[in-house]
């Protein structure tokens, strides 16, 4: 064992552990079901996209030499030289002088440097073409090999599959995608006081909240949960399904269990599993500051807070992350999320040495900016958690901060 409780770390130095867990393994999928993977390695382009210069108007391809200087009031005039169909590929290199008719997506013919819209033309038949518009190189149509040119990187190793990215596969054609493997969680909850959500608790009994909000939080982030159950205050019991966890899936997240007292039997459960070492017992975090990682084999062990809203917020801030670093998301610690700016209602004390982060609900002031209200209350109210929309972080080095202020927000 390394850490003791009274050995507290910063988040930064908590990240960097997790970082030094490997991402999953690759597997390939087929194209329909890649969306909210993340690539194994760069994909490279099987061909180039677009084969051809292709028109992005209907109009004219032109030379754009030939346009220069048109205008409304002094237009110039071209020889129209031909239609080209949409699927058509024209062999014959466009004349100086010369314009061809083509729609949106047609390919242009050699020579062809421009597109005219059609709305700045005017067919004034006999084969003349009245242009109305001057055009630059390059205009309304795009280049061979602009979208991938073949055998280039065209996705790096790391990119999540959005609807984006799969229109840009479908394209090249590519129907297996090479991606992490999801991460499949197992979820255990310690507490003799606990009953199932299907149960009747009894006096000093509560239902097993923790579960099904943390297998929550692992389907948001593109994670499989694998929820395993109560697990009895004893110490031989959480060995034993922790060993079993570690045998079904790639992360262990364990609540309760995790905090100072006689009670605390995580730390004494992970000494009798082989191959393991506690790597943190507490952060200068809050609320989070029991919380444990260790390292089994490559696979994580978290303790996390028995108490519903810091076991949900650690999760948020530290856990979801650290499940898209697995999944293969190379920016997971580092990835900008969704943030608002409000303007703080009251003041927020705060302890030095330790970071801080509050729920808080948004209001809208009456100029229309955001309000962001404390939800302050007990790390066992679900209720705090039901009202927030997002967290707002007090640095380590701060005191609080004061009512008016302006402050990021993190939806939530």
């Amino acid at each position: 064992m390394e850490k003791g409780f009274l050995d507290l770390i910063s988040s930064d130095a908590f990240r960097e552990l997790l970082a030094g867990f490997p991402p999953l393994e690759a597997e390939t999928v087929p194209l329909e079901a890649a969306l909210g993977r993340y690539l194994a390695h760069d994909l490279l382009s099987p061909e180039d996209l677009p084969v051809f210069a292709r028109s992005s108007m209907d109009g004219f391809a032109v030379r754009a030499a030939d346009c220069y200087g048109a205008t409304e009031t002094n237009p110039g005039y071209l020889d129209l030289a031909g239609d080209l169909d949409i699927t058509a590929v024209s062999a014959e290199t466009l004349r100086p002088g010369c314009c061809v008719r083509v729609v949106t997506g047609s390919s242009l013919p050699p020579g062809a440097d421009a597109v005219v819209m059609v709305e700045q033309t005017q067919d004034l038949g006999a084969d003349t073409i009245e242009i109305r518009k001057a055009v630059a190189p390059g205009e309304n149509m795009m280049q061979a090999r602009e979208d991938a040119a073949a055998g280039q990187a065209v996705l790096s190793a790391g990119t999540l599959i959005r609807p984006a990215e799969t229109g840009l596969l479908a394209a090249l054609g590519v129907g297996s995608v090479p991606v992490r493997r999801r991460p499949v969680v197992a979820i255990l909850s310690t507490g003799d006081e606990l009953v199932p959500v299907s149960g009747k608790p009894r006096p000093g009994q509560i239902r097993d909240a923790n579960a099904p909000a943390l297998a929550a939080m692992c389907v948001q982030s593109g994670a499989v949960p694998l929820c395993m159950g109560i697990v009895p205050d004893r110490v031989e019991a959480i060995a034993e399904a922790l060993t079993l966890a570690l045998s079904k899936a790639d992360v262990v997240f364990l609540s309760g269990g995790s905090s100072v007292g006689v009670r605390d039997l995580t730390i004494e459960a992970l000494s009798h599993l082989p191959d393991t070492t506690v790597l943190a017992h507490g952060l200068t975090v809050s609320p989070g500051k029991p919380t444990i990682l260790a390292r089994s084999g490559n696979k994580a062990i978290w303790g996390l807070p028995g108490q519903t809203a810091s076991a949900q917020v650690v999760m948020f801030v530290f856990g979801c992350p650290f499940l898209s670093h697995l999944a293969g998301d190379a920016q997971a610690f580092c990835r900008p999320r969704p943030e608002i700016q409000a303007v703080l209602s009251r003041n927020v004390a705060s302890r030095q040495g330790r970071e801080d982060f509050v729920r808080v609900r948004l209001e809208t002031n009456g100029g229309g900016s955001a309000k962001a209200v404390p939800v302050l209350g007990k790390s066992g109210l679900l209720k705090t958690l039901v009202q927030a929309q997002g967290l707002i972080r007090i640095p380590a080095g701060l005191e609080g901060l004061e009512a008016g202020s302006t402050i990021q927000v993190t939806l939530l």
